[in-house]
């Protein structure tokens, strides 16, 4: 029998994970999504530290609209965060989720607030 979805999705996820790497000048933007919401981490892999984190439950994000909207407005959050760090340029990591819908939706609107992948 083949693989679980779980079980996919980290073996996905371990394989983006080796070649995706981030420095403190080109951080790893990783995106986490659970059924409710949505989040992302600006992470230095060379410390081990997060730089930068957004998601749809902190206050600035307004949590009304669909899932969709909201991670777009998850995606301009951390742009404007990495902003504020100086940071320009990510290195993006999909935690081993299709690039679509929800994950591409934050994609895009940290592309629109002016991070480049």
């Amino acid at each position: 029998m083949g693989l679980s979805k779980t079980e996919r999705r980290l073996r996905i996820k371990r394989r983006i994970r080796k070649v995706s790497f981030g420095t403190a000048e080109k951080p790893r933007l990783a995106v986490f999504r659970s059924n409710k919401e949505i989040y992302a981490q600006l992470i230095d892999d060379n410390k081990g530290v997060t730089l930068a984190a957004a998601s749809s439950r902190d206050k600035e994000v307004k949590a009304d609209g669909t899932k969709m909207e909201v991670a777009n407005q998850v995606g301009k959050a951390i742009a404007e965060k990495a902003k504020e760090a100086g940071i320009e340029k990510v290195a993006f990591d999909r935690g081993g989720n299709l690039y679509h819908g929800r994950v591409k939706s934050l994609a895009e609107g940290a592309r629109e607030a002016g991070l480049k992948f």
